[in-house]
């Protein structure tokens, strides 16, 4: 990618530069299908596709941090295929992972809650994160029966473990971060929806607090490498002043 690697000209603003972390919700893979006179399942496998395509693409511009929003806590109560479908695709996505992600140097995490995942997707959860302890690349969090107020509340739970046993006392924000799915990782810098709608969808509601948006209206299994440029284009002209003046 050209973009970054150009020089300020005079006059010029200053770029932003590119973004560490990327988090995208992965929306409009139900109506590209409908479009196409073909299966809303037909949408998730283009959608899981080009995920795919759209990792490896933020490894190679560097790309530190990608977060996509899979499946939400309220997803469920879509019609079942569906729900199977998109349960199947992240069973051979984490299969496929377990041989890929030292080729391709792409670390696998996952958000979200894996208890209502059946025992063989838990498992291989847990074998990727295992695994992603030794790659040093690129890490690709997958948001999976997720919702960033459940993710809050489960973690205001946690606190009250610790305060009860006596681990912990006034809270502040780096405690709650601590407490999240994405301790340890720094905030997206900037948040894409593709699908034509703009609004979050309980997605990242703590760690969106001084994220930039880019809203666009292509689906998301036609959001390719060049869409994304746009995007990290965008996000390049933006002042980001967390408050501050500049």
């Amino acid at each position: 990618m050209e973009l970054f690697k150009k020089k300020k000209t005079a006059g010029e603003p200053e770029r932003t530069g590119l973004p560490r972390h990327i988090a995208i919700i992965m929306d409009g893979n139900g109506r590209w299908a409908k479009k196409r006179g073909l299966p809303r399942t037909a949408g998730h496998a283009a959608g899981a596709e080009n995920f795919r395509k759209i990792a490896r693409y933020c490894r190679d511009v560097g790309i530190e941090y990608l977060t996509v929003y899979a499946f939400s806590t309220e997803n469920w109560s879509r019609p079942d295929d569906e729900v199977n479908a998109i349960l199947g695709i992240l069973e051979n996505y984490l299969e496929e992972a377990m041989e890929r992600m030292r080729k391709e140097n792409i670390r696998v995490k996952f958000f979200g809650n894996p208890a209502r995942l059946s025992p063989k997707i838990q498992e291989l959860i847990k074998k990727a994160d295992e695994i992603s302890r030794d790659i040093t690349g690129c890490q690709v969090n997958v948001c999976f029966n997720y919702g960033a107020r459940d993710e809050m509340v489960r973690a205001m739970q946690t606190y009250a473990e610790e305060v009860k046993a006596g681990r912990a006392n006034d809270i502040t924000e780096a405690d709650v971060n601590r407490y999240l799915y994405s301790a340890d990782i720094p905030d997206p810098d900037l948040i894409i929806r593709p699908g034509g709608e703009c609004r979050l969808s309980n997605f990242l509601l703590w760690q969106c607090a001084y994220a930039e948006f880019y809203f666009c209206d292509t689906y998301w299994p036609d959001f390719d490498e060049a869409e994304l440029d746009k995007a990290l284009e965008a996000f390049s002209g933006r002042q980001r002043r967390f408050g501050k003046v500049k």
